[in-house]
């Protein structure tokens, strides 16, 4: 205990450290972030670490970090951020909107040739917007649902047409994350879900896909005909290592040299901040606030009853759980859209369920759950999807939070894969814990956790069984409002509406954390970089 006390009372000055210098980062024009000091170095491998495994490499059908850290340097999207988070050019170098929003031009980048020597056009855009986003990617299904046709007038132009306004800001936020594109003619004619390029994937970046070894590693090597030039590294290899404690091992012993979105454990986070040879900060992840959560099954009756819902958000000391379980990292939630997005959180908003026992237990009583034999309302089962080593202490946070109130809950634990195909295919649960994450707009990758019609097995998706007229009314309209001050209004109204349904709760609003070698230059300079594509990291000798 007393070392948790002296981590919680150093963390405030190490989070105003950590803000101050990301801020004096955004106001010096052009800079880089540099771990390693010196000129670029050629040659050498980057290994990075993996805390779980998804068993899919293919960014156009599934959108996850734990993808996009190794896809992204093997397959691109049409655009990313830059350093200040602006939409920067990728395989897209220029875009333009119409006037009523439902027409968007995108110009493509000529001389781009795929890892197998075919050229890309904007046949590929075509064929991945409407097939793939379109149909398959969860969050592109809802982004796209209006998405009626993609024109290629030439090999170098795609014209997206949209039967509802489309913002063109919107678009290019979220196409940083929904807009990796794979090749046409490896996927056309195939069945996309079962194709062998979703695990051995062929794209046009800097790092070509060597090889992939189940629960053991993932490799590629430089591209030497990269449309940008070639990589300064030879390759880059992702380990997988489930023992957050092995990984921290790894670490210290430069067998890896950096762990992005908090694949390291809490305790080792403070430690190896203060070990001189790494970083440990949340600079190179801002555009990737996320919150944990909880999620109801709608379909068992006790989570039918918004009463009881509300009872479960009531019972768990949120505060308490951050301050003994995170170190002190985050704060209590206030919906979905959090406090660091100022063109969408509403300056009134407030974490809805404060905790309160007693009023839990009110709740329950009236829900007609009374105790009943050694003092139980009901057993419920809860399956935590391992994003994170605060998962399942979440979990069990959750599990004794509930008993207390009389609600027995049985902790049911498969390996990510497993508890994605229980929770989003399946339906084989009661509750779940994992993470959802915003990226930068609600439209994105936040309002589809409400919004109904995603289709079965879509993960992080509305398969709760719950389903809203009002908010998806107004899901749809906030999506299609090209006016920024009527969008914001409309969120502030969405979010009212789903903190009051409360189909899933938002329990913590937070930032990941990455720990990366001092060796490793040209790091976290953008605001998704461990999601990006790497193409000027550099490795100085160990």
């Amino acid at each position: 205990m007393t070392t948790r006390r002296a981590v919680l009372a150093s963390l405030p000055a190490f989070l105003a450290t950590m803000q101050l210098a990301r801020e004096a980062a955004a106001q010096a024009p052009g800079s880089q972030t540099q771990a390693a000091g010196g000129e670029p170095r050629r040659g050498g491998v980057l290994t990075a670490h993996m805390s779980g495994e998804q068993r899919i490499l293919n960014p156009a059908l599934r959108a996850s970090t734990g993808v996009y850290v190794i896809t992204s340097k093997i397959i691109e999207a049409l655009v990313d951020l830059d350093a200040f988070g602006r939409p920067a050019p990728v395989l897209a170098t220029s875009w333009e909107s119409a006037p009523d929003g439902r027409t968007i031009t995108f110009k493509l980048r000529e001389g781009v040739t795929w890892h197998d020597g075919k050229p890309f056009t904007s046949a590929d855009v075509q064929y991945n917007a409407l097939e793939l986003w379109k149909r398959h990617l969860n969050y592109g299904t809802q982004l796209q649902q209006y998405l009626d046709a993609v024109d290629t007038p030439d090999p170098h132009t795609a014209v997206f047409r949209y039967s509802r306004p489309m913002p063109l800001h919107l678009l290019l936020r979220a196409l940083c994350d929904l807009g990796y594109v794979v090749p046409r003619h490896l996927f056309e004619g195939t069945n996309v879900l079962e194709n062998p390029a979703n695990t051995a994937p062929v794209g046009t970046g800097p790092f070509k896909f060597v090889g992939y070894e189940r629960g053991q590693y993932v490799i590629a090597e430089r591209n030497p005909t990269y449309w940008r030039g070639p990589a300064p590294l030879d390759r880059i290899v992702w380990r997988f290592i489930t023992d957050r404690s092995a990984a921290t091992a790894a670490i210290e012993t430069g067998q890896i040299q950096l762990s992005a979105y908090n694949g390291i454990g809490l305790a080792d986070l403070d430690r190896l901040g203060k070990d001189p040879r790494f970083t440990v900060t949340t600079r190179g992840s801002e555009a990737n606030a996320f919150n944990n959560t909880l999620e109801f099954n709608h379909r068992r009756k006790e989570l039918a009853d918004l009463r009881v819902r509300r009872a479960i958000a009531h019972a768990i000391d949120v505060p308490f759980f951050l301050e003994n379980f995170l170190y002190g990292q985050g704060k209590p939630a206030a919906g979905p859209i959090p406090s660091s997005s100022a063109a969408f959180f509403p300056a009134d908003a407030k974490p809805p369920y404060p905790f309160d026992k007693r009023r839990a237990e009110a709740l329950l009583d009236e829900a007609g759950y009374r105790r009943g034999a050694g003092g139980v309302r009901f057993s419920l089962r809860l399956v935590p999807i391992q994003n994170g080593e605060d998962v399942p202490l979440l979990a069990t946070f959750i599990q004794q939070s509930l008993q207390a109130v009389g609600i027995r809950v049985e902790i049911v634990n498969y390996d990510a894969a497993g508890a994605l195909r229980a929770v989003y295919t399946d339906w084989n649960f009661d509750i779940a814990t994992g993470w959802h994450q915003y990226r930068g707009d609600p439209a994105v990758s936040t309002t589809v956790w409400y919004r109904s019609g995603s289709p079965k097995g879509a993960p992080w998706t509305n398969q709760w069984g719950w389903q809203s007229d009002k908010v998806d009314g107004l899901t749809d309209q906030a999506a299609s409002e090209t006016d920024p001050a009527k969008r914001k209004a409309l969120y502030a109204e969405w979010l009212r509406a789903v903190n009051e349904e409360l189909p899933i709760w938002m329990v913590t609003e937070r930032e990941f954390q990455t720990v990366i070698s001092k060796r490793v230059g040209n790091a976290l300079n953008t605001p998704r970089w461990g999601s990006a594509d790497w193409h000027d990291t550099w490795l100085a000798p160990g």
